[in-house]
């Protein structure tokens, strides 16, 4: 992952923030690790391997979306032929939908990448606020040994991140402050290459792409 690039991207988006909801001066900090509280447990709710009583554990990886235009259906007359259905006269003949090539789809999300995402925007801005980025620079060495499972299962990591992240701020040591962040985020990092599989390459691509979305959101007033 090319983080250097990540820091310059966050910084540039949490300036614009604070500069268009007039947030000048103010500590945002603890908001932000609440912030990162919340969409851990956002990405936990679609990683589901922890709900025990439920039959589905599966991580919720794959979203098909389908093409507005044609109602999913590949007819560019769908909306038509609705509407003469319901007047009892005959259909227009098929035709394919232009917008989807007549697959009556426009692609695939994957949901639980999209909140490690989120997860990392808010990584990357707490570390910028407390200059740690340094603490985010890991050699892969750091956390390959998780590579041979998961002591306590992935809950068990899970909840050692939350603890070393809450640590990070809460602690009234300042280096024990900054080493419990960077163990968090090696943590962090271990759920997601070694416990679901993702490459560096989705997990930077993925930051990409929803950076550009909160940044659109922010020209849209959200």
């Amino acid at each position: 992952m090319n983080l250097k690039k990540m820091f310059e991207m966050q910084k540039a988006l949490d300036e614009r923030i604070i500069k268009e909801k007039g947030l000048e001066g103010q500590d945002l900090l603890p908001n932000t690790y609440v912030a990162l509280d919340t969409e851990l447990a956002e990405f936990a709710n679609e990683g589901r391997w922890f709900k025990h009583w439920s039959k589905n554990q599966k991580p919720c990886t794959k979203i098909e979306h389908f093409c507005p235009t044609c109602d999913g259906t590949g007819d560019e007359n769908h909306d038509i032929n609705l509407q003469y259905l319901e007047e009892g006269h005959a259909t227009e003949p098929y035709s394919k939908c232009q917008d989807c090539n007549g697959s009556g789809k426009m692609g695939e999300s994957n949901p639980l990448l999209e909140e490690y995402v989120d997860c990392l925007h808010f990584f990357l801005s707490i570390a910028i606020k407390k200059s740690w980025q340094d603490a985010m620079i890991l050699p892969e060495e750091a956390f390959s040994e998780m590579k041979n499972g998961f002591e306590g299962g992935l809950s068990g990591v899970f909840l050692e991140m939350k603890w070393m992240l809450l640590n990070s701020y809460m602690s009234k040591d300042q280096s024990t402050k900054k080493t419990s962040f960077m163990m968090a985020w090696g943590l962090f990092l271990s759920i997601g290459t070694i416990g679901f599989g993702f490459t560096w390459e989705q997990i930077e691509a993925a930051y990409m792409d929803k950076n550009a979305v909160n940044h659109q959101r922010q020209q849209e007033g959200y």
